[in-house]
């Protein structure tokens, strides 16, 4: 799918030429069912903005590379990826990433949630320092961590927020696709991870989001004991572990991004757990919850929340 439109503006003359079309055609319902002009137009540009906003297409593609460490990424290239945010003495203060899946739901990880604390989510973010057009901060209106969530054992980390209101797809703001149920990477797969997370271990934040290529490591070869051994479960994924690059701290709850065959970007995994002994260590890959183990859940959760 190509995204060529400028802006909702150009969808919204463009329902006025299908509406005009319909209308001329004579196309029976059309009356029936839509008296009213005004309704008539906004279900066209309703449907026009969720074909144009197709999830994980990007507006303005990722410029993937080999490059080994984090990078800048170009702005609204991974619009899917949102900042959670904490309420802290009047301020707000980044905590984790995460992935926006529809126009109200947020797939974060079930450790970055504390019943203590106030969130919200800011989304269609590049530089957190900046106040940026496109972008927009939501209020949260519920919070669903897994039923079995396990902080000792980091089982079942995985946790789902409902944004207070449903948002507009732009070119700053979509969907990211979600993963068939069961689906399993192959090993070596080339995965993007996306954060505002340390850069390296114990520095400083960064304002700008960072992207960092991580290759998919198999659960045969993340098992084995000088790597995560029996810590690992079939529900996790997986991603780096070359010593040199990884997730960090501050990009918990955020995407592990991996582009399917039609070329668009599905998250198959939420970062999850990582070596206490340094962000970058050798044989320690970063740990993410593997989204396709989670796909009943999340579609029982969401489903239910809508009722």
């Amino acid at each position: 799918m190509k995204h060529f439109p400028e802006s909702v503006g150009f969808l919204s003359y463009l329902s006025n030429v299908i509406y005009s079309s319909l209308q001329y055609k004579g196309i029976p319902g059309v009356k029936t069912h839509f008296e009213d002009t005004n309704m008539m137009k906004f279900v066209v540009l309703a449907c026009l903005v969720a074909a144009v906003y197709g999830c994980g297409m990007p507006t303005f593609p990722p410029v993937v590379t080999r490059v080994v460490g984090g990078e800048d990424v170009r702005p609204n290239s991974w619009p899917w990826q949102i900042s959670l945010q904490y309420d802290r003495d009047g301020e707000w203060r980044h905590t984790c990433g995460g992935t926006l899946i529809s126009s109200e739901w947020v797939l974060t990880a079930a450790h970055c949630i504390s019943s203590s604390r106030t969130y919200r989510v800011n989304l269609g973010k590049h530089n957190l320092a900046e106040t940026e057009e496109g972008s927009l901060a939501v209020g949260v209106a519920k919070i669903v961590v897994h039923e079995k969530w396990n902080p000792l054992f980091i089982r079942n980390d995985i946790a789902l927020i409902k944004l207070e209101t449903p948002v507009t797809f732009t070119d700053s703001i979509m969907a990211a696709c979600l993963p068939e149920a069961g689906f399993i990477l192959p090993h070596n797969e080339s995965c993007y991870v996306t954060g505002w997370g340390r850069t390296v271990t114990g520095g400083a934040l960064p304002d700008i989001l960072q992207q960092a290529l991580l290759p998919v490591v198999d659960h045969a070869t993340c098992s084995q004991n000088d790597w995560w051994g029996f810590q690992v479960k079939d529900t996790m994924v997986c991603a780096g572990g070359d010593g040199i690059v990884s997730g960090c701290n501050g990009d918990s709850g955020g995407p592990l991004n991996c582009q399917n065959a039609d070329g668009a970007w599905e998250v198959h995994g939420i970062v999850s757990f990582g070596s206490g002994l340094s962000c970058n260590f050798r044989k320690k890959p970063t740990v993410f919850t593997q989204v396709s183990s989670y796909m009943d859940w999340i579609n029982t959760v969401t489903y239910n929340k809508r009722q």
